[in-house]
């Protein structure tokens, strides 16, 4: 019996301000000819979640937009995003030459899991353009950097990597997570595939566990899609609705934010107790000049400044300011701070921590678009030395 569809008859001629979702995990069709239609000739229609979904097809059609690209592909987390990317660029046998300034869970993933299924990893410094092209003359099928690094947000040099990368017929792939579209485009320059945690500043409130890669190729969205469902690294219907709904909001939460992490960096420069900031916006910062050349005027939400006293001082200072909440993420509303020895790089040995300047007394800031003197008030509990 051929059931009328209710919700073009509830509809009508309207259409919603905002997209519905759809939480459902399969999708009837009326018969063979259909499924054949939508698996075989192309056709518009959906028939399980894990392939494909419509928030999900919604959601990439908007990134794909913000990116400048000819494609998207939504994953279930950032890691689920760049492990899709890893599959679907690089083979048993092949070679990644990816930069040493990377998340650590990324690290775990080229340099143990790949290692597995038979793929190479090279961990080089890209600010040294010398020995990422003498890595690349060996052979390597992808090249993968992060645009601004985490934690200690250096900046590479996209347009010259990218220039050496074309001369060995080598892809590059850029975590731009960090950054987002709205302060870097990296596909507009001529990356290949770019890479963003949504979980982070494009969903933009903590609530949806998301990733996306974009690209340029249309040769190579088939693939991604086989690896994605193959894999199963399908998203979730409510957590794209979410992410759709949190890209209405990017551009002015980032602006805010960027605006705040400037103000913030110059003030805690002059206070007590600050060994160092570290923040791209700071013309003493070593990649201050790259940064202004990619990004304009302002130079992303996330900072760092390292504490005297080490472990010690950090949980003074949480103690203190508990109106600043240890969460090891990034991209909320408001401001959080992380702990990288203790998180992001948890994994990441002791001596490589120290050589990448990560120690103790580092803390990671995502900051938010509160108020400014709200943050600052906070702070200025934190960086006091009273008993918490």
């Amino acid at each position: 019996m051929n059931k009328p569809n209710p919700l073009a008859e509830l509809l009508g001629a309207s259409s919603p301000m905002v997209p519905p979702l759809f939480q459902s995990s399969v999708y009837a069709l009326p018969d063979l000819d259909a499924l054949d239609g939508v698996l075989t000739d192309g056709q518009s229609g959906f028939i399980y979640a894990r392939d494909a979904h419509p928030n999900a097809r919604l959601l990439a059609q908007e990134i794909t937009r913000i990116q400048a690209g000819a494609w998207s592909v939504i994953c279930g987390s950032g890691m689920a995003a760049i492990s899709a990317l890893a599959l679907t660029c690089v083979e048993k046998g092949g070679r990644i030459v990816a930069s040493h300034r990377l998340y650590g869970r990324t690290v775990q993933l080229f340099g143990q899991q790949l290692a597995k299924l038979g793929v190479a990893c090279d961990f080089v410094d890209c600010h040294d353009l010398a020995a990422v092209e003498k890595s690349l003359r060996q052979g390597a099928q992808m090249l993968f950097v992060e645009t601004i690094s985490n934690p200690l947000l250096r900046v590479v040099r996209l347009r010259a990597l990218l220039e050496i990368s074309a001369r060995y017929q080598c892809k590059v792939a850029v975590d731009n997570t960090f950054a987002s579209p709205a302060l870097l485009k990296p596909l507009a320059l001529g990356a290949d595939l770019v890479m963003e945690s949504l979980t982070k500043i494009m969903g933009g409130h903590s609530d949806v566990t998301l990733g996306s890669v974009s690209g340029s190729d249309l040769e190579t969205l088939p693939k991604m899609n086989a690896v994605v469902s193959i894999w199963g690294f399908a998203s979730n219907p409510f957590d794209c609705w979410l992410a759709q709904r949190g890209l209405e909001t990017l551009t002015l939460r980032l602006n805010a934010a960027c605006d705040n992490a400037m103000s913030l960096a110059q003030w805690l420069k002059r206070q007590p107790g600050v060994r160092a900031v570290h923040y791209p916006g700071l013309p003493e910062h070593p990649d201050h000049d790259v940064a202004k050349n990619l990004f304009g005027e302002r130079f992303g939400h996330m900072l760092c400044f390292e504490l005297e006293g080490g472990r010690a001082a950090v949980n003074g200072f949480m103690r203190r300011a508990p109106g600043i909440p240890f969460s090891p993420s990034l991209g909320h509303t408001s401001t959080t701070l992380s702990h990288p020895w203790t998180t992001s790089h948890r994994y990441v040995s002791a001596e490589e921590k120290i050589e990448q300047g990560i120690t103790e007394g580092l803390v990671r800031l995502s900051v938010g678009c509160e108020g400014l003197a709200q943050i600052r008030a906070e702070f200025e509990r934190g960086l006091s030395l009273s008993p918490p």
